[in-house]
């Protein structure tokens, strides 16, 4: 299932993909459900199982006998989770994306954290910062947590997660490397496009297979598989749920491939104008430009 979140008649919704893929508010799915009208972000349809089956349901159902649909081109699109407890990073998972940084390979993940002040979503203009002059791109795949997670081993991991969208982790290269930790140079306004949807885990078969694809005004920059991740998504959840409890809708960006603008010699950073796609097969592509 596929779930987007989007401005409706100028208000926060919740709609579901269709077999015609067009998308259907999910209160109109679903109108005789109390709590369908309340869910306008997927933290409550998370929270709420039973509606979530009932979706499921009313798509079978139906049968081509939709209530009004409307594309993804028609909605101004929101990030599909609205205010996660947690968004939880991964540095340098990819061993091609440490060589072209010149980094040591690190003993074990690397962490860091975006606040909810970053999220935007697919479509959205992120201003250029006046305080950096190297502002980058990483595409990414984010893995959503369905139940509370706490020390949840390797081998029951996948069990908490929900389903997978896709995160461009903006990043201002300068005062990533001037600070003596990462929160300004990743957590500026608007540094976490995330969208276009949000899709359940039984929609995808594999998560490994997975492929990033990032193109700057058209230029593929980044092409990878989750295959290539040092640390892969089980390991990730036993390795940051060991001390930190993650809730329903929290996120796990897991990590960028090789081909971020300062991976080229010389750099190509991002400038006013420039359009970047961050395309996952299965999920769809994440849009975001960067405004003067």
């Amino acid at each position: 299932m596929r779930v987007a979140r989007a401005l409706v008649d100028g208000k926060p919704d919740l709609l579901v993909e269709t077999e015609a893929e067009e998308f259907v508010r999910l209160s109109d799915l679903c109108g005789n459900s109390p709590d369908a009208e309340k869910v306008s972000d997927v933290e409550a349809l998370l929270a709420t199982p039973y509606l979530l089956a009932h979706v499921q349901e009313r798509l079978t159902q139906c049968r081509g006998d939709y209530p009004p649909a409307r594309t993804l081109a028609e909605l101004t699109m929101l990030a599909p989770v609205r205010c996660p407890h947690a968004i939880v990073c991964v540095g340098r998972n990819y061993l091609e994306h440490i060589r072209e940084g010149d980094s040591p390979i690190p003993p074990y993940p690397i962490l860091f954290s975006k606040f909810a002040n970053t999220l935007t979503g697919s479509g959205a203009a992120v201003p250029y910062p006046s305080i950096s002059t190297a502002l980058d791109y990483e595409g990414e795949v984010a893995a959503v947590i369905g139940r509370t997670a706490s020390k949840v081993r390797a081998a029951e991991a996948l069990e908490y997660i929900a389903g997978y969208t896709i995160m461009n982790d903006i990043s201002a290269r300068d005062l990533q490397e001037q600070d003596l930790q990462w929160i300004r140079g990743k957590s500026l306004d608007g540094f976490a496009p995330l969208g276009p949807v949000f899709v359940t885990k039984d929609s995808v078969a594999d998560h490994t297979s997975l492929r990033i694809e990032t193109r700057v005004n058209g230029e593929i920059r980044q092409d990878d598989t989750l295959a290539s991740m040092m640390w892969g998504l089980p390991d990730l959840v036993e390795f940051i749920t060991a001390g930190i409890t993650l809730q329903p809708g929290d996120v796990i960006a897991t990590g960028t491939p090789s081909g971020t603008g300062a991976g080229f010699k010389p750099p190509k950073y991002l400038q006013p104008g420039d359009k970047i796609e961050v395309a996952v097969s299965g999920i769809g592509v994440l849009t975001t430009t960067i405004a003067g």
